[in-house]
């Protein structure tokens, strides 16, 4: 509720801005703000409220991001023409009010099974930076900075990376739109297909978090193909489906880490990271596209940034397949960590009487 009043006054502020000082405060650190205190606890208490099918309904909620990419674009340039840029940021004001309300509904639930969130001790305790002292997060930190420095690139360059090709505004919109609705889809696909269980959701964060960074590769090599225009839709839109896949596995993963006691504050620290890296990747693109020329080292470079992080992933428990007792639970596991070691489960065989550890690579 009060990142939602915090980011409307960010816009109003910045709505009335009268130097370049003016919108840093209001869009920068208001906005900014708002927007952080509206994300995590949203994600995080809606990670809460699902045991079986987490992963599918943090995509489905992240979907609205890939939806956003696709309508807000020509929305803003509807209002910029309407009302000018005051009458819109005014507008825009307006409407994020709308997340205060919606931040009322969401309650906090406690699942049956669900262990009792411990008092926090001390003040790293209660900002979750003891998070980092477990090795699987620490790991999983060091990845996600990681690929956050090559994530964004694309939400900044791709567009003036397919003006530089030759296609002209509304090609460039085409690429821009395949990209988003890929993304949007993915989120949806792969929620549903990790939470069948058939992989463990650690190693399908490394599988498309090397995907991600790959469609970035292809894409930085647009210009040495002839099909400039055919093979940038192609190559957009697998990464689109890549990263869309990646981003709600980013999250979902998180119980299994830290426990369901600690994910919203686990989701707060992920959006710390990713605006890290965040904050390398684009200026670093910008950087690099003055030096050469074009996009295309840029590209490679968040492409290779992408793929460290994904490499990185294998660290975590779960990705690398390993010999360990099998089990298969009829009801899903107390949320302590899906991602602790099985313990061993006795099975009486058909031919034997005496009870047997049951093994599987």
């Amino acid at each position: 509720m009060v990142g939602g009043i915090l980011t409307s006054l960010g816009f109003i502020f910045s709505a009335f801005a009268g130097s370049l000082l003016h919108l840093y405060l209001g869009l920068g650190v208001l906005a900014g703000s708002g927007w952080a205190l509206v994300f995590a606890p949203a994600v995080g208490t809606l990670s809460c409220y699902f045991s079986r099918r987490r992963v599918l309904a943090v995509g489905l909620a992240l979907t609205g991001n890939g939806a956003c990419s696709l309508l807000l674009a020509p929305a803003l340039q509807l209002l910029l023409y309407t009302f000018g840029w005051r009458g819109a940021l005014l507008l825009l004001g307006a409407i994020t009010l709308h997340l205060t309300p919606c931040g009322a509904l969401l309650r906090p639930l406690a699942l049956p099974g669900d262990p009792p969130a411990p008092p926090p001790h001390g003040p790293l305790a209660a900002l979750g930076l003891d998070l980092f002292t477990r090795r699987s997060f620490l790991v999983f930190a060091l990845g996600t900075v990681m690929v956050g420095g090559g994530y964004f690139v694309p939400y900044v360059h791709l567009a003036p990376h397919a003006l530089d090709q030759g296609l002209a505004g509304y090609g460039a919109g085409l690429v821009v739109a395949v990209a988003a609705v890929a993304d949007a889809s993915a989120r949806l696909v792969c929620g549903w297909l990790a939470d069948q269980g058939w992989v463990p959701l650690t190693r399908l964060l490394a599988v498309f978090g090397a995907l991600t960074g790959l469609g970035l590769l292809a894409v930085g090599l647009v210009p040495v193909v002839g099909n400039k225009e055919g093979f940038l839709l192609v190559t957009a839109g697998a990464y689109g489906l890549s990263a869309g896949s990646y981003t709600p596995l980013l999250l979902g993963v998180l119980p299994g880490l830290v426990g369901i006691e600690s994910v919203i504050q686990a989701t707060g620290l992920v959006m710390m990271l990713m605006s890290l890296g965040g904050l390398l990747g684009p200026p670093l693109s910008g950087f690099l596209r003055d030096e050469t020329g074009d996009f295309t080292t840029s590209f490679l470079v968040c492409g290779i940034l992408v793929l460290s992080g994904s490499f990185i992933y294998m660290g975590l428990p779960g990705v690398m397949p390993s010999c360990h007792p099998a089990s298969s639970p009829a009801t899903a596991p107390p949320e302590r960590g899906e991602l602790l070691p099985i313990p061993q489960v006795a099975l009486l065989s058909s031919g034997n009487p005496h009870s047997t550890l049951d093994t599987a690579c």
